[in-house]
């Protein structure tokens, strides 16, 4: 499949009461006690390790999965891993109403696919979109569908800048490229 193209078994950060999950900060997506820890392929057992309900969200995760998480997503400092602990985790994706500044900006520089869905709400509370669905999204497109439900869905498309970024690999590989 290429690269432009992302299918995976999606995860709904939803809280207790089945509201999807807002303003999810970077101690709550990698908390500052493991801050210490420099090797990236060790940061995703602590990813989510600080946001109720999902601790063992690690166990649970398998390389491909896609994250769908409410507005504000990545609010906070600007801890690189936050992002690096997905990486890890060999995660395919992050869709979210809405990402901080600083959060995006991160996850674009490391190449990771993050994508605005704007009517991401009102899809969740209709149960058109759960845990365990699987959805296929083209990058460059936005055009998108739960596989499982056969229900459309329209996903912002990532920037020219942040897919010439993503097809590099990253900021710096991206960089080489333009000498």
């Amino acid at each position: 499949m290429e690269k432009d193209i992302r299918q995976g078994r999606i995860w709904v950060l939803l809280d207790k009461n089945g509201k999807i999950i807002e303003d999810i900060d970077t101690d709550q997506i990698y908390h500052n006690a493991h801050l210490h820890i420099t090797d990236i392929a060790e940061m995703g057992q602590f990813a989510l390790g600080n946001l109720e309900g999902w601790t063992d969200f690690p166990k649970k995760c398998q390389g491909g999965d896609i994250i769908i998480a409410g507005r504000n997503f990545g609010a906070g400092s600007s801890r690189q891993q936050a992002v690096d602990c997905f990486i890890a985790l060999k995660v395919n994706a992050l869709l979210a109403p809405s990402f901080s500044a600083i959060y995006f900006r991160n996850a674009v520089n490391s190449g990771f696919p993050v994508l605005g869905v704007r009517d991401l709400e009102s899809l969740i509370a209709g149960k058109k979109f759960v845990s365990g669905d699987v959805i296929r999204f083209d990058v460059k497109t936005g055009q998108a569908e739960n596989l499982s439900r056969g229900i459309p869905l329209k996903i912002e498309p990532m920037s020219s800048v942040q897919y010439e970024i993503f097809k590099a690999g990253d900021l710096f590989k991206y960089g080489k490229t333009l000498t």
